[in-house]
Formats: C-alpha cells, sequence, structure tokens
C-alpha cells in the first residue's frame, strides 16, 4: 500500500492487514503485516518489517520498533491502576487516568499468549517467552520466560 491516512491510520509500504482488524489513530510502517482480530488504538506504533500475529491487543502508548515478532494473543497493558469509576461513582473518561507508555525494541520477540505491562522497554533482540508476564524491563539480548518473567540466559 502507499503512504496514505485512512481514519487516521498511518500506513507505509506493502503493509499486509488481514481480515477483521480492528485500527484507529495508529501508525504501522513498511513491509509490516498485521494479523487477523488484531486491535491497534490510537497513538500506538508498529515498525517496519513486524510481524503482529492473530488475536494481539496492541493498546494506546504501545511503540514497537523495526523487526520484531508479536505471537498470537499478546497483551499490552497501559494503566497501572486500571478502575472503571470514580470514587465519586462516575464512569471514568480519559482525563481520569494517564497512559504508561511502553517500548519494544528493534528485533525483539514475543511469545504467543503474553502479557507486557506498561511502563517497561523490552531491549533489542530479547526474546519473550510464550506465556510470560513482563512486569520490568528485559535487558537486551537476553531471554525472558515466566510468571513474572525472569532472565533465562543471555544471547
Amino acid at each position: 500500500m502507499e503512504k496514505k491516512n485512512l481514519n487516521n491510520v498511518k500506513l507505509g509500504k506493502d503493509v499486509k492487514i488481514f481480515d477483521f482488524v480492528n485500527l484507529y489513530g495508529c501508525s504501522i510502517d513498511d513491509n509490516s503485516k498485521i494479523g487477523t482480530f488484531v486491535e491497534i488504538q490510537k497513538n500506538a506504533s508498529v515498525g517496519k518489517n513486524c510481524k503482529i500475529s492473530s488475536h494481539t491487543f496492541i493498546c494506546e502508548g504501545v511503540h514497537i520498533g523495526d523487526s520484531v515478532f508479536v505471537g498470537h494473543n499478546v497483551t499490552f497493558i497501559n494503566d497501572k491502576y486500571p478502575r472503571s469509576s470514580n470514587p465519586d461513582g462516575s464512569i471514568q473518561t480519559e482525563s481520569d487516568w494517564t497512559v504508561v507508555e511502553t517500548f519494544v525494541k528493534n528485533g525483539a520477540s514475543i511469545g504467543s499468549s503474553s502479557t507486557i505491562l506498561c511502563g517497561v522497554t523490552i531491549g533489542e533482540n530479547a526474546i519473550v517467552g510464550a506465556g510470560a508476564v513482563v512486569t520490568k524491563d528485559v535487558p537486551p539480548n537476553t531471554i525472558v520466560a515466566g510468571v513474572p518473567a525472569k532472565v533465562i540466559k543471555k544471547i
């Protein structure tokens, strides 16, 4: 696809988007592939040559670098203390909470069914094992796994 702005989505060249994808206010760079049943929210970004597998949720404030693999059913979180309502009982709006950004650096891989809490950075070429819950930064060139995710080895 040519670079264009479609429904506030910025798409690079040759982006492949499969069926039943929900995109709004985000950017996806050249040659990236977005699988079925993926949602990418406003103010999120996906770099070049990425593969985002099906059933993944990339919320506002998530920034994915170039050549990143995201497995099936990965969930990113952008709020440390989510609540549906305020102490007075009113439903929360965007002004009642703050987005906490998350960064996935170039060449990283995130295994299927992982959960990535907000405010972390997954370093360059790091690997997150399937099913891991990432609660703190992942150093570059390391493999983490488990709940919570811990360094398994350096690569």
